[in-house]
């Protein structure tokens, strides 16, 4: 008997995003332990993402109107919903076995939601919920946080974390801008709660150093308002918001940062962090939400965002990263976080529900 698998990659229809990355880097690892004389995986995704895939992977072609009427799964064992606010699952067809992902809460923690929006986005987490059969979160953070606020039922909910993404060959555009001068860089999705203004005074008084933010402009309002901080400061010059980036760009501005920065204050896992310690960077973190778990003790923590807070952690961190000359010792670290161990951890559960 042939135990079918779908995996969900429904969310790369949007590119530079954290879910983006998720579900390419997991999906091109979960692949490699199927065991083809039993089990078919099949993605469900949006057209034109097949060619990042193995050529050897089936894909069940995802459309909006799905949203309304599921295509027929009748040959289908497990879906797998990687993203807790999916509007496609098999909520007809009990038959079908659900695992389901959540990445975080931080719909909770947005101060710009209403409470009436932040309990409509628990209602729709909630359905989802009811529906599946295993949950698994990307971090023990996110698995308190589902506890605190949802019910799960008793239903069984395991924590497997991301692995690194493989930064591939560092390489700049013509049209790429190449700091002149040692750079801080943080990479995110531009809005309020990645708190990237809070990183402004660490370059304030450094003349030697600037700062690069990347990542797709998400919130126009707030991307101006770094602008508008940055000139009030006099530091217009040193703050460069470069907007989404290759991968051979993300890779190159992580190889050649003097080191890493996210102060952001609503993270459920923080891939970019991973990625610097893979190339064993300074990281300087939030010790908010995720952050402390996925850093570790390699990391650095600002446990305020004053600036006279975040000037003191960053001098005496850089420091501290020189002098115990730790590179090797964040490298390591970052090695725990590796696909084909969540990969497997993955498989386990699917043969759980086979």
């Amino acid at each position: 008997m042939m135990n079918r698998i779908i995996f969900d990659c429904e969310r790369m229809k949007y590119e530079n995003t954290g879910l983006y990355h998720y579900c390419l880097n997991l999906g091109n690892h979960i692949v490699k332990f199927t065991r083809p004389e039993t089990e078919e995986l099949r993605f469900y995704s949006p057209l034109g993402v097949e060619y990042l895939f193995d050529k050897g992977i089936y894909h069940l072609t995802q459309t909006e109107l799905h949203k309304f009427r599921m295509p027929s799964l009748n040959k289908f064992s497990v879906w797998h919903a990687t993203y807790q606010d999916s509007y496609y699952l098999p909520f007809r067809n009990k038959k079908i076995k659900v695992v389901l992902s959540v990445h975080d809460l931080n719909f909770m923690y947005d101060t710009s939601k209403s409470e009436f929006k932040k309990q409509r986005n628990l209602r729709r987490l909630q359905m989802l919920i009811n529906r599946a059969d295993v949950i698994i979160c990307i971090s023990e953070y996110a698995r308190n946080d589902l506890n605190f606020y949802c019910d799960v039922q008793n239903k069984p909910i395991h924590v497997i974390h991301n692995g690194t993404n493989t930064l591939t060959e560092p390489e700049l555009l013509k049209q790429s801008y190449k700091p002149g001068r040692p750079f801080i860089f943080t990479l995110g999705t531009v809005m309020p709660k990645k708190n990237f203004h809070s990183l402004l005074p660490l370059v304030q008084d450094q003349e030697q150093l600037e700062l690069v933010i990347a990542g797709r402009i998400d919130d126009v309002g707030y991307y101006q308002s770094i602008l508008d901080a940055a000139e009030k400061m006099g530091i217009s010059k040193k703050v460069k918001l470069v907007g989404p980036v290759s991968e051979n760009e993300k890779s190159w501005y992580f190889n050649n940062c003097y080191a890493f920065a996210l102060p952001s204050t609503a993270e459920g896992f923080g891939l970019p962090v991973t990625e610097a310690m893979s190339v064993g960077k300074p990281l300087f973190l939030s010790d908010r939400t995720a952050l402390p778990e996925i850093g570790g003790d390699v990391a650095f923590y600002f446990e305020n965002f004053s600036a006279a807070h975040m000037k003191e952690t960053f001098v005496a961190g850089m420091k501290q990263y020189k002098l115990f000359k730790m590179q090797e010792k964040i490298i390591e670290k970052g090695k725990e976080y590796n696909w084909d161990i969540a990969a497997q951890e993955y498989w386990k559960i699917y043969r759980s529900l086979l």
